[in-house]
């Protein structure tokens, strides 16, 4: 391709786990996604983003780094990615990785060190510890409360057994937040990307974009907290979208820009406010950020084309490409999204519909792992098999995104269908091969105000629509029968 790629890219996204199973222990690899590559090329794509591969307790699904710099032992190895690397370049493709910079896991070594330096530790002033309120410290710091629900604290026991400090975590408790007012977090993340570019990759896709620097004055929230909202209307708030992350991309950009071959970036950036979205990919920042606002967009021409020119508007003055996006690991599938409960069949027409729009729009488009079969979200998975952090956290009202991350169906008529060897077991299950029956019911978000942006806060957890409601859920889940695939024009 020619230099800038990524402005008019299709990036198809592989949930590494669930993609291909190489070696049949039911979870996909770094091999099994060496094993497709000739079906990505021909399927026309330009790039594959990966997500986490790294070493991983799995508390969320591998947004839990343990270490930065390697490959998790159920993926494979640091020679599995570089053979991988090397063929998907190859293959003509190019190849963009996960980063997770707002937080690790619990069991990184650098907050192992924090847990047990004590307050007021160099150790610990790599990540968010603050004491208590009231008596004996027993509140927490401030009212945040974690975006898979609970609170957004969690207070640690000192090595004389005493209750001490609390440290801050958006998401779950295994997921401590860095704090990137220190100067060791910037050089650190500055070295990983050297690290994976060294290597290879021709970019990053980087985890809460929007979330690294927070208030330092760690105010209460509670009454304002929005979860990665796209409503336009949500107020600013303290842990999201405040103006000194841009210091930080900037040095970013000047790491990517230093290699040859046109590297990129792209934020996960969670805005209802397209102004302030399109700051991102500024000149001397990330080269885009993700449009959920296209993704949410309810389903009438006015509010598509609405979405259309805003996003293209806010980017044209930057000289920046907009994004289009209408699925991913941690929301329903847009066949089951879109469907209309008195229409048969009309959640997929919408979503052929909106891919083949998408793939029109001028700017890159993001794939996600089987939109282009025309797979539905698998809404009945047994509750014992469910994995996703959501459920426990939501006490069981929320069944998370486990429906969307089902592993790929590639060939026969029975599990696996080739997502893996002959009588392998998934670490999902996956559906009956059959079509998938009506949806019979809608209902209302049982969390959310009437004009809803928020995703992770509803009863569907990761799936409201902006007028919100949740989807349709069917009363089964298979795949569908026959498939299609999507090029771009």
């Amino acid at each position: 391709m020619s230099a800038e790629w990524w402005r008019e890219a299709v990036v198809y996204q592989v949930y590494v786990r669930s993609f291909a199973d190489a070696d049949g222990d039911g979870e996909g690899d770094l091999a099994g996604v060496r094993s497709r590559l000739p079906y990505l090329a021909d399927l026309g794509v330009d790039a594959l983003w990966l997500t986490p591969f790294y070493p991983s307790p799995l508390a969320d699904g591998g947004y839990d780094v343990a270490d930065y710099r390697d490959v998790d032992p159920r993926y494979g190895t640091l020679a599995d990615f570089d053979d991988l690397v090397t063929a998907t370049h190859a293959a003509g493709l190019r190849l963009v990785v996960d980063i997770v910079p707002n937080h690790c896991s619990d069991q990184h070594p650098w907050f192992q060190a924090a847990l047990a330096a004590g307050p007021g530790s160099a150790e610990r002033a790599r990540f968010v510890f603050r004491p208590g309120r009231g008596p004996g410290g027993e509140e927490p710091p401030n009212d945040w409360l974690g975006a898979f629900g609970g609170r957004a604290w969690t207070r640690v026991t000192e090595a004389d057994g005493s209750p001490g400090e609390w440290y801050l975590h958006l998401f779950t408790p295994e997921q401590p937040d860095f704090d990137w007012s220190h100067p060791a977090v910037v050089a650190e993340f500055l070295d990983i990307l050297r690290f994976w570019l060294d290597r290879g990759v021709d970019g990053f896709r980087i985890d809460v974009a929007h979330g690294l620097v927070k208030d330092p004055s760690l105010p209460d929230a509670a009454e304002l907290q929005r979860f990665l909202t796209v409503d336009p209307a949500a107020p600013p708030m303290p842990m999201w979208d405040q103006d000194g992350v841009h210091e930080i991309y900037r040095g970013w950009r000047q790491v990517l820009d230093s290699y040859p071959g046109d590297r990129m970036t792209v934020g996960e950036v969670w805005l209802g406010n397209l102004h302030r979205l399109a700051m991102y990919t500024r000149p001397d920042e990330l080269h885009q950020a993700f449009n959920f606002r296209w993704l949410f967009a309810p389903w009438t021409a006015q509010a598509v084309r609405e979405v259309v020119d805003l996003s293209m508007r806010e980017v044209a003055a930057l000289g920046a490409p907009t994004t289009w996006v209408l699925s991913n690991h941690d929301v329903w599938r847009p066949v089951t999204r879109y469907a209309d409960p008195g229409r048969p069949g009309s959640g997929l027409r919408r979503a052929r519909a909106s891919l083949l729009l998408m793939l029109a729009l001028p700017g890159s488009a993001y794939l996600y792992q089987g939109e282009e079969l025309g797979l539905p979200e698998v809404t009945d998975l047994p509750e014992e098999v469910l994995q996703d952090p959501i459920w426990e956290r939501s006490g069981r009202t929320a069944r998370g995104r486990d429906g969307c991350r089902v592993p790929i169906p590639w060939s026969g008529t029975a599990p696996p269908f080739g997502f893996g060897p002959p009588g392998s077991v998934p670490w999902l299950p996956q559906p009956s091969p059959s079509r998938r029956r009506p949806p019979t019911r809608r209902r209302r978000c049982r969390w959310c105000a009437p004009r809803c942006g928020c995703v992770v806060s509803c009863s569907a957890a990761w799936a409201s629509s902006c007028a919100g409601s949740t989807p349709a859920t069917p009363a089964s889940s298979s795949w569908p029968a026959t498939v299609s695939t999507a090029r771009r024009p």
